[in-house]
């Protein structure tokens, strides 16, 4: 009695060695090309004003446009439920965390934008556009008043407009370290990729920047931004956004789907295009094949209808962009583009109802899991991890509480990051 059973086998050790000896690169290789989660909060969405556009005060403005929509359309739970069809059970806690969202935190991610957003200036006003954009990020960091994330999106890397780029680029960098630093939040968007020499010319950037000012290497990440044919499928027949992710050597954060841009590229007339469109669907399945497992997350498009004039045209409107989000979260693509303040209330609306939805149930399932007490789904450990992310990503963003988290499974933020798999862990 407690001896461990002799049992008789037949391959010799070498055996075994030499097949760890002959698979020791790959699992390097996977190691490195497939990290996993890298365990930070993801936005929900990002928001995006022209550069001439962006002021000190455009976060709280959005958010107060945003309120002033909310209570002019939807001023109490009953009403939003109605507009969107949120099941009556949620729609008090959907309405009330709506609002406090706007009052808190309006925007989670603003891209400060120089491309089509901002188009084509005389450079000595582009440069001063910069300048100040860098000099607001940096003021915004420094009195509590910025968004999680925050950042430029420069114009692309096509010949016609890529040394307007990258001085637009250095200079907002080069604002950032002379007002104290790149700050935590930095993001980085490179719009229109079709190559991926283009993302390794922007890697390249990127390290004589952090050469020039001594930083370590590897600190400045950025976006790819897909929104050609190009960038999907190559001449030769190849997923081109794999090559891209491989590009980037380790700096790519996410890939962001262009809505307009690419059903454009694949002929889709004006009043067809759109998120939901079969285009969109195929080019973002790749995206995501592509981008899973190596740490780089994915981001939707936006819808260019806006929610303003008379009531029927922003419920219209509303009912469209929550009916998207909606789409897309169950799709897990967990962040979109939003063009509009009135497009915050269906974000947030959209977001909450989905992961307030569906709380009971997941945590439910993952505390039968952990305790290995099974019930009427056999969930697996990929299962718990995509519980386990799921609650985390409805910590971050504010639709579900730790305490109640807690108390429906008996788990801490910690016991959450371990099952999903993220190397730190990160609070909301």
């Amino acid at each position: 009695m407690g001896q461990q059973e002799t049992v008789a086998t037949s391959l010799a050790d070498t055996v075994r060695e030499g097949i760890g000896a002959a698979l020791a690169q790959v699992d390097a290789d996977l190691a490195r090309r497939y990290p996993g989660d890298p365990g930070t909060r993801q936005p929900v969405h990002t928001v995006y004003v022209p550069g001439d556009a962006f002021a000190a005060d455009t976060l709280r403005s959005w958010g107060d446009q945003a309120l002033a929509a909310l209570d002019a359309h939807a001023p109490d739970a009953g009403a939003l439920a109605a507009v969107l069809g949120i099941p009556d059970a949620l729609a008090a806690d959907v309405h009330d965390r709506v609002r406090a969202k706007l009052v808190r935190e309006p925007i989670e991610d603003l891209r400060i934008d120089f491309e089509d957003g901002y188009g084509p200036r005389p450079d000595a006003e582009e440069d001063a556009a910069a300048a100040r954009a860098a000099a607001l990020v940096a003021a915004a960091n420094e009195n509590g008043t910025a968004a999680p994330y925050m950042g430029i999106r420069m114009k692309c890397m096509e010949a016609a407009v890529r040394d307007r780029g990258i001085r637009t680029l250095d200079i907002f960098l080069t604002g950032l370290m002379e007002a104290g630093g790149l700050p935590g939040g930095l993001v980085l968007t490179l719009p229109k990729v079709t190559y991926a020499e283009q993302v390794t010319a922007m890697v390249r950037l990127l390290e004589a920047f952090e050469k020039a000012h001594g930083l370590e290497s590897g600190r400045i990440g950025f976006e790819i931004q897909i929104e050609t044919t190009q960038s999907i499928l190559g001449a030769d027949g190849r997923a081109t956004v794999a090559r891209m992710i491989e590009a980037a050597e380790g700096r790519a954060t996410s890939l962001h789907y262009g809505t307009f841009d690419y059903s454009a590229s694949c002929g889709v007339s004006a009043a067809h295009q759109s998120l939901d469109h079969p285009v969109a669907d195929h080019a973002k399945a790749v995206m995501q094949v592509a981008a899973a497992g190596t740490g780089v997350r994915l981001s939707d498009g936006s819808t260019n209808v806006l929610p303003v004039g008379t009531t029927d045209r922003v419920h219209e409107a509303w009912r469209l962009h929550h009916g998207l989000v909606s789409r897309s979260l169950a799709r897990a693509y967990y962040q979109g583009w939003d063009m509009h303040p009135a497009h915050l209330p269906t974000r947030y609306a959209a977001v909450y109802a989905f992961y307030r939805g569906g709380l009971e149930q997941a945590a439910a399932r993952l505390a039968a899991y952990v305790a290995k007490a099974g019930g009427d789904v056999m969930d697996e450990p990929a299962t718990a991890k995509a519980l386990s992310g799921y609650l985390l990503r409805g910590l971050d963003c504010g639709a579900v509480d730790t305490a109640e988290v807690a108390r429906l499974t008996g788990l801490t933020r910690a016991d959450l990051d371990a099952l999903a798999g993220r190397s730190t862990a990160t609070e909301s």
